[in-house]
């Protein structure tokens, strides 16, 4: 009521209105672009999944393409989401669409991924936040949790040159990563850091060799956080996210960086107050 109370009070300020047909107070739950949100957390709507459950087999890429959109819209609620749909965007290629056993299989599997998709919760900033990372030869892994639930699940795969990386850098980049992605929820107060990787336990503490190490420092500035080790036995949802990196595996990235960009990032090298 409170907030209600807020928002109201600042359309009176602004000489803004609401249609109230549109309009729906004191709800357990609403929908909202695709998702029900209520107080257990933020959930697939059952409209959507009861369509994708009786989606016939595709014919056609454009019918496969249909689907995959449709799926791929709620792939943060499915774990190894590109593993389950590789068949099927296989089929994607150019003169590659053949219905087969294999794609009939994941088309299967992912409906009923669809169709028993978990509930992820919704975050409090009142509470702090917990990030776990793990790394693996191929990939990196990290899960968002408050109050002992996932709010977001996060799995990428490394490319060619980063694969070469020490196992020490590459627990380090699936931090740097994860901290960047979910910066909006940990901006605001402190929140703890748990990985598998003890050398990490003693961030802080360390002298930064390498150049990569420097970087990813600069973006850790003005963060509150803790390190904490955590045996990888016991981190088994960020360690089960980075060991599926491999299939997802860009094989090549372009990018273009203006030149003032790396100016800057020369500029901090003989700076002694930024050293």
């Amino acid at each position: 009521m409170a907030h209600l109370t807020q928002v109201l009070d600042k359309l009176r300020e602004h000489q803004l209105y609401l249609k109230s047909s549109k309009c729906s107070f004191t709800q357990h739950q609403l929908e909202y672009l695709g998702h029900i949100i209520s107080a257990e957390g933020v959930a697939t709507d059952p409209a959507k999944t009861s369509a994708m459950q009786n989606w016939p087999s595709p014919t056609n890429v454009t019918e496969l393409r249909g689907f995959l959109g449709l799926t791929g819209y709620y792939r943060r609620f499915v774990r190894n989401y590109g593993v389950i749909a590789k068949p099927l965007t296989n089929l994607l290629k150019k003169k590659r669409f053949q219905w087969h056993e294999d794609a009939e299989r994941a088309f299967i599997q992912l409906k009923e991924a669809m169709v028993n998709a978990p509930v992820l919760g919704l975050p409090d900033f009142a509470a702090p936040f917990i990030v776990e990372t793990d790394a693996c030869d191929a990939g990196i892994g990290a899960v968002l949790i408050q109050h002992d639930k996932p709010l977001a699940f996060l799995s990428k795969a490394l490319g060619p040159s980063h694969c070469q990386l020490s196992i020490y850098e590459k627990e380090f980049l699936a931090l740097i990563m994860a901290v960047e992605k979910w910066r909006p929820y940990l901006q605001l107060q402190e929140f703890l850091i748990r990985t598998d990787h003890k050398s990490l336990a003693y961030l802080t503490e360390q002298n930064l060799h390498s150049e990569m190490q420097r970087k990813a420092m600069t973006r850790l500035m003005g963060l509150q956080f803790k390190v904490v080790y955590r045996q990888g036995k016991e981190n088994v949802v960020a360690d089960a996210l980075s060991r599926v990196g491999h299939l997802m595996v860009l094989q090549a990235l372009s990018v273009s960086q203006p030149v003032w960009l790396q100016e800057v990032s020369n500029s901090y090298r003989t700076d002694s107050v930024a050293q």
